[in-house]
């Protein structure tokens, strides 16, 4: 294999004990997104919705990388060919575990943006309403992700590198949100081969040539070492 593609989500993250978003007990059943992942529940409140990312903010601040994200940076650094990660967390674990150019689709929990000029600088650890801009003065900060209804970021160069791929390899993603979970589909139709590493297989079954189960921070590494 000489071009690796990989996308990580939620599963990756969670032994670092950062919650996932559709399981039982995940964040998506103790909280309405329509209140705090859409612009138009941080218009109507942008209090709450400050409030909810400073928590996640803190939690992600908290956390360290495991195992499974220091497996990956090793394998960018190792690996002879090209290997372009991927990830719908908004945390900096990769990072923080040793990788370089990881690409955010849904943005970055430790950045801001102006919704007023569009400006983008590393957040503080606590957000409020009134925060200025720091370009244009405004009172319109918001934390640098994309909310439901938004266009995902890198769209293009993610989808160049998915036709360019020998290897497409999804880890700790749930395969139920678009336009993620489309691509082993575009990977695919590119003549890719295809693997998922997760707790368990995705709901639609074979969708990928190869699936591997078990947790992060033990398949994940294991993967890695039969690569290099």
């Amino acid at each position: 294999m000489s071009s690796i593609v990989i996308l990580t989500g939620a599963g990756i993250s969670a032994e670092s004990g950062l919650g996932t978003f559709r399981d039982v007990g995940g964040l998506w059943t103790r909280y309405d997104l329509t209140e705090v992942a859409t612009p138009e529940g941080f218009a109507r409140n942008p209090a709450l919705v400050h409030d909810f990312y400073n928590a996640r903010r803190a939690n992600a601040l908290d956390a360290r990388p495991n195992a499974a994200h220091k497996a990956l940076a090793r394998l960018a650094q190792d690996y002879g060919g090209t290997v372009t990660l991927v990830t719908q967390n908004i945390d900096d674990l990769h990072e923080r575990g040793g990788a370089r150019d990881v690409i955010h689709m849904h943005g970055e929990i430790t950045r801001a943006l102006c919704a007023a000029c569009g400006h983008r600088w590393d957040a503080p650890r606590v957000m409020d309403p009134a925060d200025p801009c720091p370009a244009c003065a405004a009172p319109r900060t918001r934390p640098d992700i994309v909310w439901f209804g938004e266009m995902p970021y890198h769209m293009d160069r993610i989808v160049d590198a998915l036709e360019a791929a020998d290897l497409f390899v999804a880890i700790g993603t749930s395969g139920e949100v678009y336009p993620a979970a489309g691509f082993v589909d575009i990977a695919s139709a590119a003549g890719a081969e295809t693997l998922e590493i997760n707790l368990e297989p995705t709901p639609v079954p074979g969708r990928f040539d190869r699936v591997l189960t078990g947790p992060a921070t033990r398949a994940v590494p294991d993967w890695v070492a039969s690569l290099l």
